[in-house]
C-alpha cells in the first residue's frame, strides 16, 4: 500500500480514504477529482481503496480483529439494533399468544419479561464476538479453542443472568410463581439469598445461552473474519495483477524506445559517407528526441499534444535524410489536443509510413495523420501513399514497434480500442487507432513524468 498521493504527494493515511487504479497508482480525494477519476499514468479507471488498518504480525488471528474493531460504533450500534428488534419481536409474539387464555396478560407485563430476557444479550454480543475473533477456530487448534469457548460461553451465560437479575422480571420465584427481581424479595422485603438465586439461574440458563445465542455469535465472528480475509487477499491479489501489468507497460515501452532509436542511428550511418552536414543535423536532432525521452521515461500517458511534439521531432530527423521527397501532413481536430494518448503511440505507426511507403518511392511522397473525436472515442490514422502491399506481400503487423504498440493499447485499454490496416487496391496503407476519449485536465501537466 501506497502511503503517498503520486499527484501532489500529501500523506495517505492506511484506513484514510484514497484512490487507485488497477495498476496501483494512488491519489488522494482532490487528485481524482481533479483527474476526473481517470489515472494520468495509465489511463485507467480510479475507484475508492478499501480502507485498511495497520496489520499486526499474525494474519492469521490478528489482521480480521484489527478491521473489525476499527469501527467499534457500528458493532455496538448493530447488536442494540438487533436485539431490540429481537426483544420487540418476541413481545408482539408471546402478546398474541397469550390473549386469548384467560384474559391474556398485560402487554407491559409481557415486553418487560422479553426485553429484560433478550436485551440484556445487546452489550455482551459486541464482546463475544471480539473474543471470537481474537481467539477463532483453525485446523490446527479446534480442540483447545473449542475448550476456551466453552468457557467463555460459561462466563457469558454468568454475565448475562447478573445483568438480567438487576431487571424487575430477571428471575422466576418458584414460590410465589411470578418474574420479580433476582436481588430484592418484595413480599419479605428482604434482599435474597444470592447464591441458590445465582445457581438456580445459572442452571436454567447455561445450556439456552450457549447454544441459542454464544455459538451462533461465534459462527457469525467467523463467518465475517473468513468473508474480510478473502477480501484482503483479493485486493493484494489485484494489487500484484495491477504491479504486473505495470511492469508489462514499462517493458513494452523500454523495447520501443531502443527500437526507434536504432531506427534513426540507421539513417544516420546512411548518410554519414554521402554526406556529412545531413548526418550532423540529424545528430542534433536526435539528441532532442532522446532529451525528450528521457523527460518522459517513466511516463506511459501523455497528451496529444506532447506526443506530437516527439513526432515532429522524429520527423525533422527523416526529413533531413528524405529532403523534398517526403511531405507531411497534420489534420489535428483542435478539441484534441488535450486528449490522453500511450506515449510513443504515433511514433511507430509514423516509421511504418516512412519505412514502408515513403522509402519504396523514388519521388517520394505523402503521409497524412490525421486525429479527430467520434462518438467518445478518439480516432488516429497514419496514411501514406506509398505502394502498399503490393511491395510488402503481407500487412507488417508482425514488426516489433507495431507488435508492441498493439499489446501497450491491449494492456491499457482492453477490448476498448482497436488497431486495424487498410490498403487500398490503388496503393498505399492507412493505419487506424481508435482508444476511448479521455481529456487532461490542468492539473496533470505536472505529473507526466511520475512514474
Amino acid at each position: 500500500m501506497k502511503n503517498a498521493c503520486e499527484g501532489c504527494s500529501v500523506d495517505l493515511q492506511p484506513d484514510g480514504e484514497a484512490f487507485v487504479c488497477s495498476y496501483e497508482c494512488t491519489f488522494c480525494t482532490d487528485c481524482a477529482s481533479r483527474n476526473q477519476s481517470v489515472c494520468p499514468h495509465c489511463g485507467g479507471e480510479l475507484v475508492r481503496r478499501p480502507r485498511r488498518g495497520i496489520s499486526p504480525p499474525s494474519e492469521e488471528e490478528a489482521e480480521p480483529e484489527v478491521q473489525i474493531t476499527s469501527r467499534p460504533g457500528l458493532l455496538w450500534g448493530a447488536s442494540f439494533g438487533i436485539w431490540t428488534f429481537v426483544s420487540l419481536a418476541a413481545t408482539a409474539t408471546i402478546y398474541q399468544l397469550y390473549r386469548p387464555v384467560n384474559g391474556g396478560m398485560r402487554l407491559e407485563t409481557i415486553a418487560g419479561m422479553e426485553f429484560s430476557q433478550v436485551l440484556t444479550f445487546a452489550p455482551l454480543t459486541p464482546l463475544a464476538f471480539t473474543l471470537a475473533i481474537r481467539y477463532p477456530l483453525q485446523r490446527g487448534n479446534w480442540g483447545k479453542r473449542s475448550l476456551l469457548h466453552l468457557a467463555f460461553g460459561m462466563m457469558f451465560t454468568l454475565a448475562h443472568i447478573s445483568l438480567r437479575g438487576l431487571t424487575p422480571y430477571g428471575f422466576w420465584d418458584p414460590v410465589h410463581r411470578e418474574w420479580s427481581s433476582a436481588i430484592w424479595d418484595s413480599h419479605a422485603h428482604a434482599f435474597r439469598e444470592f447464591v441458590p438465586v445465582l445457581k438456580s439461574m445459572f442452571l436454567s440458563s447455561v445450556v439456552d445461552d450457549i447454544t441459542s445465542v454464544y455459538i451462533p455469535i461465534v459462527f457469525v465472528a467467523h463467518a465475517v473474519s473468513y468473508y474480510r480475509r478473502f477480501r484482503e487477499r483479493e485486493f493484494r491479489a489485484t494489487q500484484l495483477e495491477g504491479q504486473l501489468a505495470k511492469a508489462r507497460l514499462q517493458t513494452l515501452k523500454s523495447q520501443l524506445q531502443p527500437h526507434f532509436l536504432f531506427n534513426t542511428m540507421h539513417s544516420i550511418s546512411a548518410l554519414m559517407l554521402t554526406d556529412v552536414n545531413a548526418a550532423d543535423r540529424m545528430m542534433t536532432r536526435l539528441s532532442d528526441l532522446l532529451r525528450i525521452s528521457l523527460e518522459t521515461a517513466g511516463t506511459q500517458i501523455t497528451t496529444l499534444n506532447r506526443e506530437l511534439e516527439f513526432v515532429n521531432c522524429y520527423l525533422d530527423i527523416e526529413r533531413v535524410r528524405f529532403e523534398e521527397r517526403m511531405n507531411v501532413i497534420f489534420d489535428i481536430a483542435p478539441e484534441t489536443l488535450d486528449a490522453q494518448v500511450p506515449h510513443l503511440l504515433l511514433q511507430p505507426l509514423v516509421d511504418n509510413a516512412v519505412k514502408h511507403g515513403i522509402a519504396k518511392l523514388p519521388h517520394g511522397g505523402e503521409i497524412r495523420i490525421t486525429v479527430s473525436a467520434q462518438n467518445g472515442e478518439l480516432q488516429l490514422e497514419v496514411q501514406d501513399n506509398g505502394p502498399g502491399l503490393r511491395s510488402m506481400g503481407s500487412l507488417p503487423v508482425s514488426g516489433l514497434g507495431l507488435r508492441i504498440t498493439r499489446e501497450r493499447l491491449e494492456s491499457l485499454y482492453g477490448q476498448n480500442q482497436s488497431l486495424e490496416f487498410v490498403s487500398p487496391p490503388d496503393g498505399g496503407v492507412t493505419i487506424r487507432v481508435s482508444i476511448p476519449l479521455r481529456i487532461q485536465t490542468e492539473m496533470n501537466a505536472a505529473m507526466y513524468s511520475v512514474a
